[in-house]
């Protein structure tokens, strides 16, 4: 299991210890298939975490678990220092799931507003709260409209309303990205910062790893039901440098051997090489007439690290299957 080295804080927001869950299946259920295996994680008060993987990696069965809309097999988690079954704890909890239900006959005002009558608001507090919300996340022109006429992004960000709207220590989103588009993810990501800024502790589970790197003060990688590597998302990879490379545009035709390693797309090359032959390759090019645009260190990304992952996950799957023929 990869390990990064992080600032340690006294009191986790978010904790769990060898948290396991698995479903019966099979004939006659007789069989056991474990979704989570032993997860011991924690979350920091105050960070955005993380919590990365592909699909069927576990980690909407963690947040689940977490919200206590499912039970482990095994294992415990606390959040605010107080176990998930205090139920009053959960005040301090915002959630949005991966598809949320929203009755589409309501307006979002409307929808804010019940949402606020379950937090014992009054009615004064509800229609500021309310107001505050939508402008809050870009809706305060459409909040009389009915959700059923919303796009994607829109109903995502009345979901993210009613995930702070009473104002939680503690906000746990399950793949609040997912099938937005670009428009659409960067409001989530804008709310996202908006939230840490204001002290907030984020979690949120995502397989869009971009989005991870730009967000996230630590990140954890779940594959197979398994936490395969926890820390910043610069800690986990190699930071060190596996290349050079360089950007440069050649006009016409020109003969040198560095040039058959380069790759077109449209007047413009790109060419890595070891940082030892840095300097020879940008000698050959200038001498081929090349316009050198830049130069910049090749580094591992958690993309990488990521499907290094799961390709090892896959190989050990497909040996298990083939030893139990």
């Amino acid at each position: 299991m990869l390990v990064a080295k992080n600032k340690v804080m006294s009191a986790p927001a978010i904790e769990t210890e060898n948290l396991t869950k698995e479903y019966p299946h099979g004939f006659l259920n007789l069989k056991k298939r474990t979704s989570l295996e032993g997860l011991n994680m924690q979350v920091e008060t105050g960070e955005v975490f993380g919590f990365i993987g592909p699909n069927g990696a576990g980690k909407s069965t963690t947040i689940k678990l977490l919200m206590r809309l499912i039970f482990p097999t095994a294992g415990s988690a606390r959040i605010l220092g107080k176990p998930i079954s205090d139920i009053e704890m959960h005040r301090d909890i915002g959630y949005l799931p991966e598809q949320p239900y929203f009755y589409d006959y309501l307006t979002a005002a409307e929808l804010l507003d019940y949402f606020a009558r379950i937090h014992d608001l009054s009615a004064a507090d509800r229609k500021e709260r309310v107001q505050r919300m939508l402008k809050k996340v870009g809706l305060e022109t459409a909040g009389k409209i009915q959700l059923r006429k919303y796009s994607k992004g829109m109903l995502q960000r009345v979901g993210m309303a009613q995930a702070i709207l009473h104002d939680p220590k503690i906000v746990i989103l399950d793949e609040p990205m997912s099938g937005l588009d670009p428009v659409g993810r960067r409001e989530v990501r804008d709310i996202i910062l908006e939230l840490k800024h204001e002290g907030k502790t984020v979690m949120f589970s995502t397989h869009i790893l971009s989005d991870a790197e730009m967000l996230c003060d630590r990140v954890g990688v779940i594959v197979g039901g398994k936490l395969r590597g926890v820390g910043a998302p610069e800690q986990l990879v190699d930071v060190k440098t596996q290349g050079m490379e360089i950007l440069f545009e050649l006009a016409g035709q020109s003969v040198a051997p560095v040039l058959a390693k380069a790759t077109r797309s449209g007047d413009r090359y790109r060419l890595q090489v070891p940082e030892a032959e840095l300097y020879g390759a940008i000698e050959q090019l200038r001498a081929a007439g090349a316009r050198i645009l830049s130069v910049a260190p090749v580094r591992a990304t958690l993309e990488e690290l990521f499907m290094n992952l799961v390709e090892a996950d896959r190989a050990q799957a497909a040996a298990i299957e083939v030893s139990g023929k």
